[in-house]
């Protein structure tokens, strides 16, 4: 997966900058995008009268606001209309937005005077060919001044590390950008009894940048992002501090892999999010040591370095995927995972393997850009299978995915690598149950967050 930006092209989240790798259209509010029809009759036309602005808001001049909604399964990207009024037809619109890559926008409304505070919104989810995704279009329009905030002048951090059970040894920051920037600076900071100390500093992109330094120090922290100009000189200030914790207690299960393990799918949505984070849906809660990108050989190299300052009692191991699809045999697959074993052994850790998922060349090639894999892939998937359905502790998560060619499904996934949505759920909820199963005597004294539901 990609690793830079929304970009981690191997096995990380594989997004996509704005018209990069998705030729859509553009954002005038007549322009419709490619293979998208405005069907203005699937959203709920509203006629009644706008209320005349308080004298509050008319005191107030709305230099921008910062919208925000909820994610939604399989969208790659979102459509966002600024209505004039309530009245929700093609002649009211003020302004149209077509590629919005994150659940938020930033919108300038400086040249609309007083007359932006009667304004209204709305936003439809747009899968990989821009369409509505599922059978949703627009959601029904709002008031400009509802699900935002407004005269902003800084990012608005997204990443949901507060509603996982544990934080990822690494996170990936998120947000939405401010205005037009496409470059971000992130600083991290540690909160201690002397005070904060910044450690580290992160050059992002438009949306997010992937942490390559683990958190494995116990102890409250906080991030905080701003953007940019193309010279690197501020464009905005800085957002609000959004704080995490390191647990000092170790979790009693933890899982090492790739992407998929890491989090992140439909190409746009990074693993800051729980929504394609399959440890979000195990009734269990396990702890993500997860790096994009990684082969199984990365994965036994890092094991001292990041699995054993976790210590957990149950390691859940997956991967693979960027093993076969790289041309690496499934026999060389196998050693590296048996040798990750013999650690765990050695450290008195019970694994479990998890089948690693089949991948869609044909999505891979012509959606991703990603190299077309060697053409005895499967083989190479199977030997591996095979192998990890031998061990004593195992799960097969591969065979559910899996169609009747030994693709990935095309409806569990957007990019052909990565499974998305239902096949996160799945992962999650068929580990949940195997651990509660077999380790009863872990999991019984657990709390688990709540799992999280969309309306799809």
């Amino acid at each position: 997966m990609l690793k830079s930006g929304k970009v981690r092209l191997l096995t990380g989240m594989l997004a996509l900058a704005a018209g990069m790798l998705l030729n859509m259209g553009g954002a005038s509010a007549e322009t419709q995008t490619d293979n998208v029809r405005i069907n203005f009759g699937h959203t709920v036309v509203n006629t009644e009268k706008t209320a005349p602005p308080s004298e509050g808001q008319t005191a107030m001049q709305i230099k921008n606001v910062q919208l925000v909604w909820k994610e939604i399964p399989s969208a790659v990207r979102y459509q966002v209309v600024i209505l004039k009024s309530a009245e929700d037809t093609r002649e009211n619109i003020a302004l149209t937005y077509n590629q919005v890559y994150t659940n938020g926008l930033t919108v300038d409304l400086s040249s609309f005077g007083a007359e932006a505070a009667g304004f209204y919104w709305k936003v439809c989810p747009l899968d990989y060919n821009g369409r509505p995704v599922g059978n949703m279009h627009f959601s029904k329009p709002k008031p400009i001044t509802a699900g935002g905030k407004l005269n902003v002048n800084a990012p608005k951090p997204t990443t949901q590390f507060e509603r996982m059970d544990y934080m990822p040894l690494y996170p990936v920051f998120s947000w939405i950008p401010y205005g037009k920037a496409k470059q971000h600076e992130v600083q991290v900071y540690r909160v201690t009894e002397a005070g904060e100390k910044l450690i580290r500093t992160l050059q992002g992109g438009e949306y997010d940048v992937y942490e390559d330094g683990g958190y494995t120090l116990p102890g409250k922290y906080y991030w905080r992002v701003r953007s940019l100009n193309s010279d690197g000189s501020p464009l905005s200030g800085w957002s609000e501090k959004s704080y995490f914790t390191v647990e000092g207690e170790k979790p009693p299960f933890a899982a090492l892999g790739d992407s998929i393990t890491h989090g992140g799918g439909a190409m746009s949505v990074s693993p800051g999010y729980l929504l394609y984070d399959w440890e979000s849906y195990s009734q269990v809660p396990v702890k993500n040591l997860g790096f994009s990108g990684n082969t199984t050989e990365a994965m036994l190299e890092r094991f001292e370095r990041d699995v054993l300052p976790a210590s957990p009692r149950v390691l859940v191991v997956m991967g693979g995927v960027n093993d076969y699809r790289l041309g690496t045999f499934g026999s060389q697959t196998v050693a590296n995972l048996q040798a990750i074993k013999e650690k765990c052994d050695a450290y008195g850790i019970i694994v479990v393997f998890l089948t690693p998922t089949p991948i869609n060349p044909t999505m891979m090639v012509s959606r991703a850009h990603i190299d077309q894999p060697p053409y005895d892939w499967k083989k190479h998937q199977q030997y591996v299978n095979d192998w990890v359905m031998r061990q004593q502790y195992h799960v097969d998560v591969a065979t559910a995915l899996t169609d009747s060619m030994g693709n990935l499904r095309s409806t569990y996934t957007t990019d052909g690598l990565h499974p998305d949505y239902y096949g996160k759920k799945y992962i999650g909820e068929q580990v949940g149950r195997y651990l509660a199963m077999n380790f009863g005597w872990l999991t019984s004294k657990l709390t688990k967050k709540a799992i999280p539901t969309y309306n799809n």
